[in-house]
């Protein structure tokens, strides 16, 4: 087969140039032509049936779009409040859309339908699969209404399927079809898998597309969302839900593997894991909005998976389904996103020490015990472990929250979420009359507390810095007033804001760090400005008292998401999308930010001082005074 017959040509579209649709299992990235260019199978660490944006040439796409549609505009927009997307054609002769979406009713299935808006709009099929990873050898077989797919993967058989009611045909390795419609003349094409073997008629796909788009709307309505930015905020908390897991509970740091951080560069990873500290700031942000049904699946799996007899036991990060070993390999067979290699799965940070998960998962169950009430006593008993090993091991240096592949250091990020960790610990003992040695916990967590404000303060450059005895920033520092550490109004707390200011921050972009010889990371090159730590600054403004200015900072960061409010891990010096998408730390960071704005706006929150500053330069005016 060669692509002029499909009339379609593969290419690398940019990283944000996509929608995703899913069925909390797994996730598709649909470019704005109508190629699923990304899509692993049947879960979202499985691996890929389509990744063209991977490699062009290799990876596999199934594409369904307008013909010729390059002389046609190309829309992209989610069905409000749903996960259901549209992707439209907009030309001088017709108007066409395409719905994708994925069923909830446990089929594994994409479903998508075309129809034409407005005069008469030809849509070609083009589906060129190439399952684990581009390696595994396709047969391809026409059945009644498509066609089959067979391949064998670790030893096994595995069987999917293309349905249509769209005449659709085999060249080589590439199923094709085309058709031209009218209006009131809608037709679908839905991938399933080997699970569901039966023809895919219209009345299931218009029946599934209603389903679907009432769960989503029940699940929207059945939160709690801010007045200001309700949209951005909704989607935000849309994409997460999508990265949930509703089998096993776990949620995935990003939908997708070996997107770069730098284009050329080194820095591609593996997102499609559990990482203990991403679900619980996700669980955090989701509880801010009035869901906590993910916390209690999250605690399951934990309790499952991950929490054993000795609490050093628990990794950073687990497989979806809370498998524990996350092999790092490449894939060099693919040529990368933009050349960019190697491509990796798998994760080796997997092995590392990180001690801030502690504080990332207590702060999560101290908000949810807030509002469900104390937590099960088989749970609790685990978590009194946890707080006791804690209490004593706290000093260990480790690679910090940033995964960092230089040498252990005592990081900031680790002492400080090691603090929330008891600090939350005690509260919840005491709050809810459960069993724990407090006086313990709360002693320890003091010894944090001054290790903190004594050893990671660097007089000299004005600001707490990255590691113990380090003269570099980390954006990190800007969690220090958001988990209640510090107070916002603190004289060193507005010294090292004015330092990151200086140091980190481009306008409303900041760097995580400066990768200097001093705290080097283990990999060459530079990254991108990190969207979550843009976020955290907005945040760390409005808490200090500079409202106006933590406005405008967010709303600023707005015109750099996608066309449809989704961000990539991180922003190129161009404003380009780089890393892996969507990425849950960002989105979750998010709604953080605008729940606390939106609360400082609305007169919910009240200013401790009764102080607003009206830009971050007030910060001399206000070291000056105190």
């Amino acid at each position: 087969m060669t692509d002029s017959k499909a009339g379609f040509a593969p290419e690398q579209h940019p990283i944000a140039n996509h929608g995703v649709i899913g069925d909390m299992r797994t996730l598709a990235l649909v470019a704005q032509n109508g190629t699923i260019d990304f899509f692993c199978h049947p879960e979202v660490d499985s691996p890929t049936l389509f990744a063209s944006l991977l490699d062009a040439e290799k990876g596999g796409y199934f594409h369904f779009g307008v013909e010729d549609g390059a002389d046609m505009k190309h829309r992209q927009i989610y069905l409000p409040d749903t996960n259901i997307l549209i992707t439209r054609f907009l030309g001088d002769n017709g108007i066409g859309e395409i719905a994708d979406f994925m069923p909830l009713d446990g089929s594994g299935r994409i479903l998508r339908t075309a129809r034409v808006i407005r005069g008469n709009v030809t849509f070609s099929v083009a589906v060129l699969p190439r399952p684990r990873y581009g390696l595994a050898k396709v047969h391809l077989n026409p059945v009644k209404g498509g066609v089959s797919i067979h391949w064998e993967e670790d030893g096994k058989a595995h069987t999917a399927y293309i349905h249509s009611d769209i005449p659709l045909r085999i060249e080589g390795d590439t199923i094709l079809g085309q058709v031209t419609l009218g209006e009131d003349d809608p037709r679908h094409v839905a991938f399933c898998s080997g699970r569901a073997t039966s023809s895919v008629d219209a009345d299931y796909v218009k029946q599934s597309f209603v389903e679907t788009r009432g769960f989503w709307h029940r699940w929207v309505a059945s939160g709690q969302y801010p007045t200001y930015w309700r949209e951005l905020v909704v989607r935000s908390a849309l994409t997460l839900k999508l990265l949930t897991s509703a089998k096993h509970g776990s949620i995935a740091a990003a939908a997708t593997f070996g997107l770069p951080e730098e284009v050329g560069g080194e820095r591609n990873w593996d997102y499609r894991f559990c990482w203990v500290r991403d679900a619980a700031f996700t669980l955090y942000s989701l509880s801010r909005l009035g869901y906590h049904d993910e916390t209690t699946a999250f605690v399951q799996f934990l309790m499952r998976h991950a929490i054993e007899n000795d609490a050093d036991r628990m990794q950073i990060m687990y497989g979806m389904d809370g498998r524990k070993e996350l092999t790092e390999t490449t894939l060099d067979h693919l040529s990368g996103f933009k050349g960019s290699q190697p491509v990796r799965i798998g994760n080796a940070a997997y092995t590392q020490t990180q001690m801030d998960i502690y504080g990332e998962l207590m702060d999560a169950l101290y908000i949810s015990s807030k509002a469900r009430g104390k937590p099960p006593y088989h749970v609790w008993e685990k978590i009194e472990g946890l707080m006791d090993w804690l209490a004593e091991n706290w000093r260990q240096p480790d690679m910090g929250i940033w995964e960092s592949r230089g040498e252990p250091r005592e990081y900031l990020s680790s002492r400080l979420m090691c603090w929330v960790a008891l600090d939350r610990g005690q509260r919840m003992a005491a709050m809810e009359s459960l069993s724990g040695d407090i006086v313990r916990w709360r002693t320890e967590r003091d010894k944090i507390q001054k290790s903190l404000l004594n050893e990671f303060w660097n007089e000299e450059v004005g600001a707490f810095t990255q590691y113990k005895g380090a003269r570099g920033l980390d954006a990190v520092v800007l969690l220090m007033p958001l988990v209640r550490f510090i107070n916002p109004r603190d004289p060193k707390w507005i010294s090292t804001l004015k330092v990151v200011r200086r140091e980190l921050v481009h306008d409303c972009l900041v760097q995580r760090y400066k990768n200097l010889d001093e705290n080097s990371d283990g990999l060459s090159g530079q990254e991108g400005a990190f969207t979550t730590c843009s976020f955290w600054y907005v945040e760390a403004l409005a808490r200090s008292g500079f409202v106006s200015e933590a406005r405008f900072m967010f709303e600023k960061l707005h015109a750099y998401a996608n066309h449809l409010g989704l961000y990539s891990e991180e922003l190129s010096t161009t404003g380009d999308h780089l890393g892996n998408f969507p990425q849950a730390l960002t989105h979750l960071s998010l709604i953080s930010a605008a729940v606390w704005l939106d609360r400082s706006l609305t007169g919910h929150h009240t200013d401790p001082d009764n102080v607003q500053y009206q830009n971050i330069e007030d910060i001399d005016d206000y070291l000056s005074r105190h």
